[in-house]
């Protein structure tokens, strides 16, 4: 699809526009079919309260949330089919199921196996029909039973706490799989002097490769330096090679040059959050600020495809602004990379042997 920003016009306008104004973000005073400030404004609102990028502009992630976001459970009948279901009613229904100690797994919105096998368990618990489809019967007995006032945090957070209490074998041995969050042709931000995106979050990523095998791990690149697999394909290939964890690196960007320091992103959005990827994505933001005394940028949960598809703890670090001329001369140096992969490869470590991170004050 086309990327939708502002100075578009047509059809697929009106349509991000109607979705936008049925989900509560109006673009006022934007004429129907056209982007205006409005439109962009409506868009920014709906992406941070979906925790993905706020841009302003609809592009892949974005259209597929709106699309999500248009369906609450009920709307359809929902069932595992190829390709498989996506939506917000998926996401209540994963939601529900947790809550009642059948294991739907992550509260993705995709309906997967885990999901299927989860709706099956309750039905056959409740006395109907297993046919893993969740339809108006299935429903309203869901409905009955959350109205009995079952609260608490859901059996995936519980599950995933109760790992983090039994630490794994250290890293030796360890699959890690590495993320360069942006290939060559993918866009991307460009430093002053004309560092890109995609080359220094790859150099980031070979020395974090070359560090955790140094220790005795078993890393593995997502992509190689030339080719572009989408998010998708990635987290499959995460989920594929069996990763223990994930680190994806990425670069920051920001319209004011003097913005500096690092961020870390996990897996979360409002009411939800990946456990463990909130402690991976702790613990790498504290080695990168205590040992190389990087600007805390903060912890943030972000609803994004590799996040999201990825079945282990996983976390995307920012170590530097690239904007800044200052951080992208750092990039430009050999020695930045390899400390920033020494940091890193600490956090992983800490955080295999169940390190948790500081407390907030």
């Amino acid at each position: 699809m086309r990327v939708i920003a502002r100075g578009c016009r047509g059809d697929d306008v009106r349509d991000v526009q109607a979705r936008l104004s049925a989900l509560g973000h109006r673009a006022d005073p934007d004429e129907p079919g056209v982007f205006g400030p409005g439109t962009e404004a409506a868009v920014r609102a709906f992406q941070q309260e979906r925790h993905v990028l706020v841009d302003g502009e609809v592009g892949a992630d974005t259209w597929q949330e709106l699309v999500e976001a248009g369906y609450t459970l009920g709307d359809r009948v929902l069932y595992l089919r190829y390709p498989v279901v996506r939506g917000d009613d998926v996401r209540g229904l994963q939601a529900r199921l947790n809550l009642l100690g059948f294991d739907a797994w992550r509260e993705d919105g995709v309906f997967g196996e885990r999901t299927d096998r989860a709706l099956r368990e309750f039905q056959a618990n409740v006395g109907l029909p297993v046919d893993g489809i969740a339809g108006p019967t299935t429903l309203l007995a869901l409905q009955r039973l959350r109205a009995v006032g079952v609260t608490g945090p859901g059996r995936d957070q519980v599950r995933e706490r109760e790992e983090l209490r039994t630490p794994a074998e250290g890293l030796a041995g360890a699959r890690v799989a590495v993320d360069a969050a942006l290939g060559p042709g993918e866009g991307g931000a460009v430093g002053p002097s004309g560092l890109t995106e995609a080359t220094a979050a790859m150099a980031l990523a070979l020395a974090l490769v070359a560090e955790l095998d140094a220790r005795g791990a078993r890393p593995f690149l997502l992509r190689a330096p030339d080719t572009n697999p989408g998010a998708g394909d990635r987290a499959r290939a995460a989920n594929a090679g069996e990763a223990r964890l994930l680190i994806s690196i990425d670069l920051a960007a920001d319209p004011d040059p003097a913005a500096r320091g690092a961020l870390a992103f996990y897996c979360g959005r409002e009411g939800w959050w990946s456990v463990s990827g909130r402690r991976l994505a702790e613990l790498s933001l504290r080695a990168l600020v205590e040992d190389l005394g990087r600007g805390d940028g903060g912890v943030r949960p972000m609803w994004l495809p590799l996040l999201r598809e990825t079945r282990m703890p996983a976390a995307i670090l920012f170590p530097a602004h690239l904007t800044n001329p200052d951080e992208e001369a750092l990039l430009r140096g050999g020695e930045f990379p390899r400390t920033v992969a020494r940091a890193v490869a600490d956090a992983v470590a800490r955080f295999l042997e169940g390190e948790e991170p500081a407390a907030e004050p």
